[in-house]
């Protein structure tokens, strides 16, 4: 066996407590060395409590006592040796902290239901029980070996106990709290278990020593500061029921919904208490509190949390190194300095046990004992002392570095010159020229719109907070904006959207806190009109602009689609917040598509796929989320798909396109019919319906059998039958765009089959020819251009005249060309129809030209918040050309 005495040994050498016990027992130092190869388990202790207590307050405090020194001395021997980690460390003393806990919980239970009986809530008639609510190092299982416990008692129900002596539930809880603090922290011949610190609990050292579910969330609405949402983070309750009802009381207090940028400056006011704190008293030496020290890796991670935890679960945990690993998961900080980070943390922790093995004592500071450094030296395995102080300022140093980088404030305007036109302290002459020389075309237009904002009944109602932010916001946008391209459209449009969101705080703090993405906003402005509208109508998009990952990445639609097909299941029951995930999904990837496009990353082409796409992936998962919603299905998977026309169909699709689409079924069952129409009616309504996130996509289902006045939903069979006897021939042009794009693959199959069959049909060209000018003429008068301007998409050689002329040979030709019923878009038609020698092959190219760039003159309208692309004719002329000779090549006249 081997021999653990050396173990025990470097722990007398190294801790004067230990030293004391053993002096104290001697017998203590045997049953050390035999114990000290195994770690301290959560049984072991239960046993130990078990077998030396049984329901009596006196021998429980001894045998906790007894335990406490039994563990400290195994945990420290362990350790020191080189034999236990910081996270054994840390799980053995938290579990000694849970264990005491909860055998002081039941013994004071047991004594007051003696005197009073159960306490029984008003509200359920159940009887009720003491949740004690660990928090900080012990809530996050992190404790350290000399620490006091931060704890909370809170009880679901007011009411009262149902003894013969009945006292009120809050009584009752109360002296239970009372009899558990006494049991852990009262000093006697053994020592203590833990000091009890219940100052967290609402209303601090004055408060209620237990407090209701009720009151604790009356408290959070009205009284709740933010230093107490940071504390809350590290909540676990520990003993009691109904622990999910706490959480989620506890949860909307801590966590919003919104990315909660207000949280930095919350906490960097706090930290900032807390440097002037430790300098006053001149404790810079303190590990924990000091410049770079614990507590300072300790904010970094919770302020992430606070700002993110909303919306990401993996953020709401309580572990100080799981939530940095996330943050590096999560691309929110690099790894290496994630990396860094919890080197440095392991390493302060470490130190900082090493300081309290010394004495017991519940420390931070460094020893000012040469004897005693030397010792904390050897138990680092450091040649000296000042290595011990090199190396602790090299992982302090890092620390402060990215500590300063993410809460520093941010100078604005050294010279304070743009706070004085932003402030009107200059008069308009004098704004006019520093704006001009600045590099804005108007100084007097820039100038006077800042003095509107300043009048405007928006900004003087803001709270004093927001408008402070508001305020040093401003001179910023103003410098920035005058760096790029159109500077003063840029910066009206990017005033435009502060004014928008002013409201929410928190959107002015992510900017206010992160000049990377203010800058972004402002490229985004300077770039596309539309493009920062999008942002003021969906401002939690700002978020995006934080995102680390490559411009140039392309979406990885399979595995997005995996992760929202998750979230979704999550939430199943939730209908909101399904429909909130579908739309923020969506406004997410549109955004960053939006990045990408305007940087110059995208050709037309890739970006209306990756639209068409995401649809796809929209369709495809709310078509699943919809019919588990349903209460009557008759199976569990739908025999149901939706086919796509128009733009979708032709994966052409824009930012703002609406969806052309249809629904079809195949499936036998006496109820499908009714459950598929439900089905289509709900998924509707899902997309189509305006919530507070926007509406996910507007549709048009008039393309179905019968139009508007037809079924919502068709089988297979039907459909073909349709096509095949009653359908218009603009409805076969139609389907020439079109394709199965969610939902069933089989089915999607089977009307790729009908689609072809119905396309090949041979028909007169003639007729063909006579139908198609007059859908044209038609859809040219329903769209009137006046005489100076042309219509990208509807003059005469624009988009349309393209779309008919292709669709006119898919239905002429298809019966002798099969080629021509592929849905390769109307660029690719063209030129199979060319090298099939139905046009000719330089026309073709020429209009195939045309067409790419008449829809990229479209899409920077678009961009440019010009949906109607109305152009002057000189700048459309040389494209329209080779639209309108393809046009009389084809149909023999002018359209």
């Amino acid at each position: 066996m081997r021999d653990f005495s050396a173990a025990v040994e470097r722990l007398r050498a190294h801790s004067h407590f230990a030293q004391r016990l053993f002096d104290a027992e001697p017998a203590m130092v045997a049953e050390l060395g035999a114990a000290v190869a195994q770690p301290f388990t959560r049984a072991e202790m239960e046993r130990f409590v078990q077998s030396a207590a049984e329901n009596n307050p006196t021998e429980l405090k001894i045998a906790l006592r007894k335990l406490r020194q039994q563990v400290w001395l195994r945990v420290a021997a362990r350790d020191l040796a080189g034999m236990a980690n910081l996270d054994e460390v840390m799980t053995v003393m938290s579990n000694l902290a849970d264990v005491s806990i909860s055998a002081a919980h039941a013994q004071a239970q047991r004594d007051l239901i003696a005197r009073f009986g159960m306490p029984i809530g008003v509200e359920s008639g159940t009887p009720q029980e003491l949740i004690v609510v660990a928090m900080g190092k012990l809530g996050g299982a992190e404790l350290n070996v000399s620490s006091d416990v931060d704890l909370i008692f809170v009880y679901p129900e007011e009411g009262d106990t149902n003894g013969a002596r009945k006292t009120s539930n809050h009584e009752f809880f109360s002296t239970v709290g009372k009899q558990i603090v006494s049991i852990l922290s009262e000093v006697t011949s053994d020592g203590f278990v833990f000091r009890v610190d219940m100052r967290l609990r609402p209303y601090g050292e004055s408060g209620a020593l237990a407090i209701s579910f009720a009151a604790l969330e009356t408290y959070f609405i009205t009284q709740g500061r933010p230093w107490e949402r940071y504390a809350w983070i590290k909540a676990r309750s520990i003993t009691g029921a109904r622990h999910d009802e706490l959480a989620a009381l506890v949860k909307p207090f801590v966590y919003r919904r919104y990315l909660d940028f207000a949280a930095v400056a919350q906490l960097r006011d706090l930290h900032s208490q807390i440097r002037a704190e430790v300098k006053r008293l001149d404790r810079i030496d303190n590990i924990k509190l000091g410049p770079g020290g614990i507590r300072e890796i300790e904010f970094l991670a919770q302020v992430f949390q606070l700002i993110r935890g909303g919306r990401d679960a993996r953020l709401q945990g309580r572990s100080t190194i799981s939530t940095l690993a996330y943050l590096a998961e999560l691309k929110l900080v690099s790894a290496q300095n994630v990396e860094a980070l919890i080197a440095t943390y392991v390493f302060l922790r470490n130190l900082e046990h090493r300081l309290q093995y010394l004495d017991d004592a519940q420390t931070h500071s460094l020893p000012p004992n040469p004897d005693d450094q030397i010792r904390v030296a050897q138990s680092l395995h450091l040649d000296s002392y000042q290595n011990v102080l090199a190396l602790l300022e090299q992982h302090r140093n890092g620390v402060t570095w990215q500590f300063d980088a993410i809460f520093a404030n941010q100078p604005v305007d050294d010279n304070g010159a743009l706070t004085g036109v932003w402030q009107g302290a200059l008069s308009g002459a004098e704004s006019a020229t520093i704006l001009e020389n600045l590099g804005f075309a108007n100084g007097a237009s820039v100038s006077e719109r800042l003095a509107a904002i300043r009048r405007s009944a928006r900004y003087q109602q803001l709270p004093e907070s927001s408008r402070a932010r508001f305020d040093g916001l401003v001179p910023v946008l103003i410098n920035t904006a005058a760096s790029v391209p159109r500077a003063d459209a840029t910066l009206f449009r990017t005033l435009d959207l502060l004014e928008s969101v002013s409201r929410r705080e928190t959107y002015l703090a992510l900017l206010l806190e992160n000049r990377s993405a203010l800058r972004k906003v402002i490229e985004l402005a300077s770039a596309s009109g539309w493009a920062v509208n999008y942002l003021s109508q969906h401002p939690i998009l700002l978020d995006e602009l934080l995102d680390h990952r490559e411009l140039g990445a392309a979406p990885d639609w399979p595995a997005l689609k995996r992760k929202l097909q998750v979230e979704i299941l999550q939430s199943d029951g939730d209908v909101e917040r399904q429909w909130d995930l579908l739309r923020h999904f969506k406004q997410a990837q549109i955004f960053g598509l939006i990045g990408q496009d305007v940087a110059g990353q995208l050709a037309l082409e890739t970006l209306s796929d990756h639209l068409s796409d995401l649809a796809d992936c929209l369709l495809d998962v709310a078509v699943n989320a919809v019919w588990r919603s349903l209460k009557t299905k008759h199976c569990e998977i739908p025999q149901f798909c939706i086919v796509a026309y128009g733009k979708l169909g032709g994966k052409e699709l824009g930012y703002g396109s609406d969806l052309d689409i249809i629904f079809l079924f195949k499936d036998v069952h006496p109820d499908a019919a009714e459950n598929y129409a439900r089905l289509a009616q709900r998924l509707n309504s899902w997309l189509s319906t305006y919530t507070s996130s926007g509406v996910l996509y507007d549709t048009d289902l008039r393309l179905r059998p019968d139009g508007a006045g037809g079924l919502l939903v068709s089988s297979a069979a039907a459909f073909a039958d349709y096509q095949a006897n009653h359908a218009w021939l603009w409805e076969h042009q139609a389907l020439s765009r079109a394709r199965f794009c969610a939902g069933n693959r089989e089915i999607g199959d089977e009307f790729e089959q009908i689609r072809c069959d119905i396309l090949r049909q041979k028909r007169d060209p003639k007729g063909v020819r006579d139908d198609v000018l007059a859908m044209r003429k038609k859809m040219h008068e329903g769209h009137p251009v006046p005489a100076q301007l042309f219509d990208v998409k509807h003059s005469h050689g624009g988009l349309v005249d393209i779309e008919f002329i292709v669709q006119y040979l898919v239905l002429a030709h298809a019966c002798d060309h099969e080629a021509l019923t592929v849905n390769a878009g109307n660029i690719a038609l063209l030129e199979r129809a060319g090298a099939l020698g139905l046009i000719p092959v330089d026309q073709a190219n020429a209009a195939a030209n045309s067409y790419r760039e008449l829809r990229r003159l479209q899409h920077r309208a678009w961009l440019n918040s010009d949906a109607a692309a109305q152009l002057q004719i000189d700048i459309v002329t040389v494209y329209a050309q080779p639209v309108t000779l393809l046009w009389k090549s084809v149909f023999g006249s002018s359209a």
